[in-house]
């Protein structure tokens, strides 16, 4: 079972990968705001436990199921960011709310505010009538 620390190097890796079809231990490190050993640790850790191909000075590379895994820790993100907006948090506040909660909810609580995530999408009615709410 992944920790949430080895959730976020995860994580980036795999946005990284997307994004750039590479991923650097300078830039991970860069990213999580560590140092390179820090990511050479927890690289080979996750070697390790089969989520990443680590090679020295090589980029790092997901393995299957670190992709399948990465994938899902991404959406659970975006997830939590359209919930968090749909219900009026503001802007400046989502990005560290997501991070201080996403570690911490089940994947079944995830399944579920995915539900209402979606729900809430598809009743336009819904998101204008709790936008009139806040504004009271």
């Amino acid at each position: 079972m992944a920790t949430p620390s080895m959730e976020d190097y995860i994580e980036q890796i795999y946005m990284q990968l997307e994004a750039r079809g590479e991923a650097r231990v300078s830039d991970v490190a860069e990213a999580l705001s560590v140092l390179p050993s820090s990511v050479t640790k927890m690289a080979q850790r996750l070697d390790r436990e089969g989520y990443v191909i680590y090679e020295r000075y090589r980029g790092l590379e997901l393995t299957e199921k670190g992709l399948t895994f990465g994938k899902k820790l991404v959406r659970r993100h975006e997830l939590l960011e359209q919930f968090l907006r749909i219900i009026g948090v503001e802007e400046k506040n989502i990005y560290q709310d997501v991070e201080g909660i996403e570690h911490h909810l089940s994947w079944n609580a995830m399944d579920r505010i995915t539900d209402l995530v979606e729900a809430m999408k598809e009743d336009d009615g819904f998101v204008q009538r709790l936008k009139e709410r806040q504004s009271f």
